[in-house]
């Protein structure tokens, strides 16, 4: 079982996981008063990208046409 990835909530700063692009439910730091459930204004926001997806071709190197030799 593997287990998801976590980065840091913008509004509270915990390590939160992200499930499905999500950052999960959570509870804002701190002790909670009473039996109260209160989640954090980030629970359920969007999580950003960790980097821009990789490019096929190099900025110095276009694509050809045709089709490219074997070995």
């Amino acid at each position: 079982m593997s287990s998801s990835p976590r980065r840091t909530c913008p509004v509270c700063t915990r390590q939160i996981a992200v499930v499905g692009g999500r950052f999960a439910r959570h509870d804002p730091p701190g002790r909670r008063s009473g039996y109260e459930l209160i989640s954090c204004p980030g629970s359920r926001r969007m999580a950003p990208l960790l980097t821009t997806p990789p490019k096929l071709f190099g900025e110095e190197e276009p694509p050809t046409p045709g089709q490219q030799t074997l070995f």
